[in-house]
């Protein structure tokens, strides 16, 4: 590659990693914004109908050609499809009901630490004892987070709804990622992805209708409601994809996990200036534990799954 076109694809790289915590964060954002008039599940549905759509001109050539591989890595499959694309974002849109998109993103930004510590209990993954500190630190901060700065809250169980569901989402994603090594599956990146939001979909499309069925969960169908959809699929589901694939093959995971600190920093911002959401004391001590228990975590160990290249979409 000449000097020129690596410098330019360089700069490409860090401005993609820059781009992508800025839509991971849009997502708690604009699902924050738009719960009340589009129901979580109805969300997370539509959001990978319109991805799938989008990607299957693209895509299906790949699955077609590696249908032998597909089916027999199915189980895996399905398995990894259930724990990201279905169950990770169903969740984060149902932790929107109760919870604010700051403590959304807060909370999701201790994605590699759940990593780290399945792969510890599941895979049997080393732990320096700077990690154990990380960890400790990010779930210290998590606990601040939840209880808001009042740990009475945790003792007499009063946590909002919305940040325990999250925190399960983020353990659904951790579960993911420790799955995916475990049962790494030998296909092209775009046939993976493919292949992963279709198995996703259908394994919503049951919760979606009893949702819509049983639990009237519509949604009216405008120019209001379509253009989040539009946004989930297009710029936390797709482009966000590319870019940090991009990214970690230009300049490697473990730099790249570094930008995953720009997400709360991200969702604070946007969340004060179009939800009117209002940073606290505990928000700031629980978010400095938190990137504190990341850095260290992150840093003294081998590039957890959340910064592989071969990942599923958020």
């Amino acid at each position: 590659m000449a000097p020129m076109q690596s410098s330019k694809s360089l700069w490409l790289a860090y401005a993609g990693l820059v781009l992508t915590p800025l839509f991971w964060a849009g997502n708690a954002v604009v699902a924050k914004g738009t719960i009340e008039s589009i129901p979580p599940l109805s969300m997370s549905f539509w959001r990978w109908v319109i991805a799938l759509a989008v990607l299957l001109p693209f895509g299906l050539p790949g699955v077609l050609r590696h249908r032998r591989v597909i089916r027999q890595y199915l189980g895996s499959m399905v398995a990894l499809a259930t724990f990201s694309v279905a169950a990770f974002n169903s969740l984060l849109y149902y932790a929107a009901i109760t919870t604010t998109a700051t403590n959304i993103a807060l909370i999701n930004a201790t994605i590699p630490i759940f990593i780290a510590l399945l792969a510890w209990l599941l895979l049997g993954d080393r732990t320096r004892p700077v990690q154990v500190l990380g960890i400790a630190l990010a779930v210290l901060g998590i606990l601040t987070v939840v209880a808001r700065g009042r740990f009475s809250v945790l003792l007499n169980l009063q946590a909002q709804p919305g940040d325990l569901i999250m925190v399960a989402a983020v353990a659904s994603w951790g579960l993911f990622s420790v799955l995916l090594r475990r049962q790494a599956v030998p296909l092209p990146a775009l046939t993976f992805l493919t292949t992963q939001i279709a198995l996703g979909t259908l394994i919503i499309l049951p919760f979606y209708l009893i949702e819509l069925l049983v639990f009237k969960g519509g949604f009216e169908l405008s120019q209001a409601n379509l253009m989040p959809l539009l946004y989930f699929a297009f710029f936390p589901g797709i482009l966000a994809y590319a870019f940090w694939n991009f990214g970690v093959h230009r300049i490697g995971p473990a730099r790249a996990a570094m930008f995953m600190y720009l997400t709360p920093v991200f969702a604070s911002i946007m969340a004060g200036l179009f939800l009117d959401e209002r940073l606290g004391l505990f928000h700031i001590v629980g978010g400095l534990l938190i990137l504190a228990g990341l850095y260290l975590a992150t840093r003294a160990g081998k590039p957890t799954a959340a910064a592989n290249a071969h990942t599923a979409p958020r």
